[in-house]
């Protein structure tokens, strides 16, 4: 397959460039080359795609069969590759977000529930949600041709830079008593970076199109498997002190942003790990197990370092003694 990735030195475009390449496809990145590495095997051409002019002279004269697109800022820009590229790729696949949907998001949510506005020639994306379902629209309105939308949700793995595993990974490696949020079965639903890659590649080789739920089934992990196969692969002495969810809500703890990945199982957010996954599986997404998702993500960070907190959004992560606070507490 002859691939376009709009990106690929980072997270998902990263995994999808290296899983391509593995498998023998001729892939073209086109990214600004300031952030991230190029992937070797991959054609490199830089342009800055928020300038249309730079963009169609990186693109050239080119066709592809596919073409991947992670973007997540201004709609526009979405707008500005789909148009370009409708007649000249087969499929696109745009790494879309649970975001879209309106909040509170309801329990066990199909891609049918009802979705936030958004405007396809936008210029912001401050509001993130409405961003992401901008860049959907501007795939709709622009692309003539079958696409998908990867409606991802949480996203762990190598090549993370939101930060949520890289901040447990330090936690846990640093040892000592580890506030564990309960329960410790509390299912979790997310996403192995290039197990979406995967299925992008094959959605693409399918010509599968619509919105996807893109996650695991929910309990995939728990709360408990994620953080026991985070001591394993550090290799620490750390001791999971399981503290109840009541415990650090009055402790005013937020949760998902000071205690990565953690919601508590009631409230608003517990949809967050509870979406209707059923389209994406029974459209072949297969998920690997949490304990190769951790160890491969721990090697990453001690081959490459910690990933800079990503632009916009918030450092992930709970103050040590914040968290000395609510252990002596429970003493």
């Amino acid at each position: 397959m002859r691939l376009l990735v709009l990106g690929g030195t980072h997270h998902v475009g990263r995994a999808v460039v290296e899983a391509a390449v593995a498998r023998g496809d001729e892939v073209t990145t086109v990214n600004r080359g300031v952030s991230g590495k190029d992937v070797q095997g991959a054609q490199a051409r830089q342009a800055d795609r928020t300038d249309p002019d730079q963009l169609r002279a990186a693109l050239g004269d080119d066709t592809w069969d596919a073409v991947i697109d992670t973007w997540s800022r201004a709609p526009r820009v979405v707008s500005d590759s789909a148009a370009m590229l409708s007649g000249r790729a087969g499929h696109y696949g745009y790494v879309s977000s649970r975001s879209v949907y309106q909040w509170p998001i309801p329990l066990t949510a199909d891609e049918s529930a009802p979705v936030v506005d958004g405007d396809a020639a936008s210029e912001e994306w401050e509001d993130y949600a409405a961003a992401k379902r901008g860049g959907e629209l501007a795939v709709l309105e622009h692309f003539d041709g079958p696409s998908v939308l990867a409606r991802a949700g949480l996203i762990l793995g190598p090549y993370e830079l939101v930060g949520r595993m890289p901040w447990w990974l330090r936690r846990i490696e640093r040892g000592g008593d580890v506030l564990a949020p309960g329960p410790r079965d509390l299912p979790l639903q997310y996403i192995d970076c290039r197990d979406l890659a995967s299925w992008l590649l094959h959605a693409a080789d399918a010509g599968i199109s619509g919105p996807f739920n893109a996650v695991s089934r929910s309990g995939h992990a728990t709360m408990e498997s994620l953080l026991t196969a985070a001591v394993a692969a550090t290799g620490s002495d750390a001791n999971l002190v399981w503290v109840d969810p009541e415990v650090i809500e009055a402790a005013g703890i937020e949760p998902w942003i000071e205690l990565p990945v953690w919601v508590p199982p009631y409230g608003e957010g517990a949809s967050l790990h509870d979406g209707n996954v059923s389209a994406i599986l029974a459209a072949g997404l297969v998920c690997r197990p949490v304990e190769e998702t951790i160890n491969d993500t721990w090697r990453w960070l001690q081959a490459e370092g910690d990933p800079p907190t990503a632009e916009g959004r918030p450092a992930h992560g709970l103050d040590p003694d914040r968290e000395r606070e609510v252990l002596a507490s429970l003493a």
